[in-house]
């Protein structure tokens, strides 16, 4: 079946409305959580054969995501659903208000290699919960984990109501020419720019989760200890191929050889066996991702890694030292375990330097002075982020996930991603026992002098 068909049958099947009951969306979900749980081990065997991925880490990474993701749905869908009353004013009294939450209808949803389950049904799931129709369209780079959707996806949904198309750029820019009611994509931000563009011939809407130089921020009263730990873990959990990954480390010269000290430490910890294969770290999803990422190690910079296996494609973690804003490992996103690390001496001075740059999809700063983070949360525009930590914002679907400017359009999890989904109906409900006199011709001055006097 064509994609065109599949949309065909989707819009047949949403214009029987069946999608717009509460009961029939919760419904579905449940099928959704109940087919990932009985087939939990062939999801983990195809991220292990897309990455090498252990269990712990799909489940924690990826599976885990998606089963809050719905729990949080089937939970809250009637209170998200409701008729959200809201307050009238003068002018339209005697009168209701409200706002009704519609579907758009039917949704495309292109996911990502990094975390192909996630990045996939995350979306997904935020469109169903809306009342939409679904057409997914993984990413092929993560061949076993497309395969995997599908096959699950395909057996077990209407094809007018949840679909997976598999394909490569070819069948994703036909799928594009298509008519859509709203598209999301997560990716890069040169692809975005096509998707964009090929959703703005339809006047289709958007979301776009894109990426960008996410900079993690390190003050001189940071606890190192613990500063180190996390950025070890949310720079090189699956070898760096995370969006809201640190891309690079901006630290206070004063403890910059302490941080870097301790950070080695950490990652000596974390990966203990550094040149053996073990399921603790992943490998680079392709062999073209392999060869970009050795050319940004500048081999006269390392300050700890920079070994790599061009036949298990691995690279190990790898901290840059002495790394200034003109260096080669600056220009893009690295998305890999490519860590630079910039010393400041005014926080000022960087703020600027930052501003000047596109906005990032997060932003991370480690002290332990709250006027730090307020004062760099305050200046910089970026998707999301944390104090003290890093990744974890994304873990909770109370928070919505998503960039600016070049980092993205709009954002989804939990309820943002229901309004995301959704479009806001307004209503206004007036009774036929009243109707004003201002309204209607002769307009005399009486009339102008009370209007005036009703609308200041």
């Amino acid at each position: 079946m064509t994609p065109k068909q599949v949309l065909e049958k989707q819009k047949i099947f949403f214009f029987t409305d069946k999608t717009k009951s509460v009961d029939f969306r919760i419904s579905q979900l449940k099928k959704l959580k109940s087919i990932l749980k009985e087939n939990e081990n062939i999801l983990y065997d195809a991220i292990y054969s897309d990455f090498g991925k252990s269990k712990y880490e799909a489940f924690s990474t990826e599976i885990s995501l998606v089963y809050s993701e719905i729990n949080s749905a089937i939970k809250n869908l009637p209170f998200w659903s409701h008729p959200k009353r809201v307050s009238t004013n003068l002018v339209n009294f005697p009168a209701k208000s409200y706002i009704l939450k519609e579907p758009y209808g039917n949704t495309l949803i292109i996911g990502a290699w990094n975390y192909p389950l996630q990045l996939a049904l995350l979306p997904s799931i935020s469109s169903l919960s809306a009342g939409n129709t679904v057409i997914l369209k993984p990413s092929e780079l993560a061949q076993n984990c497309s395969v995997a959707l599908k096959d699950l996806i395909n057996k077990n949904f209407d094809v007018g109501y949840f679909n997976v198309i598999e394909g490569g750029v070819e069948a994703t820019t036909e799928i594009l020419k298509l008519k859509f009611d709203k598209i999301f994509f997560t990716g890069s931000t040169r692809v975005g720019k096509i998707v964009y563009e090929a959703a703005a011939k339809n006047l289709t809407p958007v979301i776009l989760e894109l990426g960008g130089k996410s900079p993690a921020i390190i003050f001189d009263d940071a606890n190192l200890k613990i500063t180190a730990k996390r950025i070890a873990w949310g720079k090189f959990l699956n070898a760096g191929q995370t969006c809201i990954a640190p891309d690079y480390i901006l630290v206070d010269e004063k403890i910059e050889n302490k941080f870097l000290n301790e950070l080695k430490i950490q990652l000596k910890n974390i990966f203990k066996k550094q040149n053996i294969l073990t399921e603790n770290y992943v490998r680079i999803i392709n062999q073209s991702r392999f060869d970009k990422l050795v050319t940004l190690i500048n081999r006269k910079k390392i300050f700890y890694g920079g070994t790599y296996n061009k036949k298990t494609l691995h690279i190990s973690p790898t901290i840059l030292s002495d790394v200034t804003f003109k260096d080669k490992v600056m220009r893009e996103e690295i998305f890999g375990p490519i860590l630079p690390v910039i010393k400041f001496k005014k926080i000022d001075e960087v703020i600027l330097k930052l501003k000047k740059m596109e906005k990032p999809l997060s932003f991370y700063v480690f002290s332990k002075n709250k006027k730090n983070a307020e004062n760099i949360f305050g200046k910089l525009s970026f998707g999301g982020g944390a104090l003290n930590d890093t990744l974890m914002h994304v873990a909770n679907c109370s928070l919505p996930f998503g960039g600016v400017g070049a980092s993205g359009i709009g954002s989804y999890h939990g309820e943002n991603g229901f309004e995301s989904f959704s479009h806001s109906k307004s209503i206004i409900d007036k009774p036929t026992w009243f109707e004003p006199f201002l309204k209607y011709p002769p307009y005399t001055k009486i009339k102008f002098w009370l209007m005036k006097l009703i609308m200041k």
